[in-house]
């Protein structure tokens, strides 16, 4: 089959966190990116649909956030226009060939930021043209056996005030979500989300690589008495592997890889035993055929994976048929967000997840909220790419 065109569009969908003066506070990013986020009152996805000879329509999806501009770029640009009139046999096989003579094309732009984040989206989109292909919903082409997974509420940032983030942690455990990750930094917020939670409920904490390695040796030394899941990104630079080994030693689980350098970055956190979990994101390591190459590294180094999901369009859907193949306890992250008009389906997400049993992602976005939402779009063909 032959791909014939690729549409790429950035959505802006209204959105309520529960938060007071309610406009989206990022996860993280630092205090000029959080200060910036704090004015958002969207949040955005990066969508493209790409179309084959054959009538097959693919769903991707690529990071993402503030950063969508730039990705955007790129899809709109030399990389979308490379997947032009390309042609492929609909396989994962098939499809393992093009990506990799993208990634060749392309690897003199780094192995991460929006040229990578741009490879990401496609391969989604092109391995839910393998299942639709297959007449087979995607977690069955990938072999797994479950159907249904369970989803851990991730909550955006209240600032660190012990009141909010003790009320907000609470809100969701009630709502049937009893694994709870925070956005937050300070040891007195995230001990009141604690002492809020029954004993029974696994609470875990992304801290966006805010600290020297000495100061998240302090931090996860304090944090121990709280039974964490795990710490998430607690060292500054991210890539400091030999810190993040360090502050795994200091007795809490180290969870990262949000920001890996594509699969060899994860080699290397393996390598340095910088992890306890590994947290590959399909919207920015390479999409659906980079993250399952990580997950078998992973299993090889006998590291546990539960991937980063702060998505809620295409790429929310290709990770949760990823976790399906993922050992039975392992949960799909989703924004605890509330969307007054969903994307598609039903957004606003249970404890248990039911996959789709239609072909391919089954992600089906509603063409008029689309529309509606929609805050930049490009259509590449053959004749658009031609000089």
């Amino acid at each position: 089959m032959k791909i014939i065109a690729i549409d790429v569009m950035r959505i802006a969908m209204p959105f309520s966190s529960g938060r007071e003066d309610d406009p989206f506070n990022d996860t993280g990013g630092g205090d000029a990116y959080n200060a910036a986020s704090r004015q958002l009152t969207r949040m955005e996805t990066l969508l493209v649909r790409i179309t084959t000879d054959n009538g097959l329509l693919g769903w991707g999806e690529g990071f993402g956030h503030l950063s969508n501009p730039v990705t955007y770029a790129a899809l709109a640009g030399p990389v979308g226009r490379f997947f032009i009139d390309k042609i492929f046999d609909g396989t994962p096989d098939g499809l393992g060939r093009l990506m990799d003579q993208a990634q060749r094309a392309f690897h003199a732009f780094g192995r991460s930021g929006a040229v990578q984040f741009a490879l990401s989206a496609l391969d989604i989109g092109l391995w839910d043209i393998c299942a639709k292909q297959a007449g087979l919903p995607l977690w069955q082409l990938l072999g797994a056996s479950r159907s249904e997974i369970g989803v851990y509420a991730s909550l955006v940032s209240y600032d660190n005030d012990p009141v909010q983030v003790a009320a907000h942690a609470r809100r969701a455990y009630d709502a049937g979500f009893h694994s709870i990750k925070l956005h937050e930094t300070e040891y007195a917020a995230i001990a009141a989300a604690r002492a809020a939670l029954p004993v029974d409920a696994q609470l875990m904490v992304d801290v966006n690589c805010p600290w020297t390695v000495d100061e998240a040796c302090r931090q996860a030394v304090a944090l121990r008495e709280l039974n964490l899941g795990w710490l998430e990104e607690p060292v500054w630079p991210p890539d400091d592997l030999a810190g993040l080994a360090r502050v795994r030693e200091c007795g809490i689980p180290i969870a990262a890889g949000e920001n890996a350098q594509g699969v060899q970055g994860f080699v290397q956190h393996f390598i340095a035993g910088a992890v306890s979990v590994a947290q590959p994101s399909v919207a920015k390591i390479g999409g659906i055929s980079a993250a399952l190459e990580v997950y078998r590294l992973a299993r090889a180094h006998r590291v546990n994976v539960v991937p980063h999901c702060f998505y809620y369009g295409a790429a929310l859907m290709a990770t949760a048929h990823l976790v399906a193949t993922l050992p039975e306890d392992t949960q799909l992250e989703v924004p605890y967000l509330q969307w007054p008009e969903p994307l598609y389906g039903e957004l606003n997400f249970q404890p248990r997840m039911t996959l789709p049993l239609t072909p391919g992602l089954g992600f089906a976005p509603d063409e008029a909220i689309l529309a509606r939402y929609c805050i930049a779009n490009t259509s590449l063909n053959r004749e658009t790419t031609s000089c």
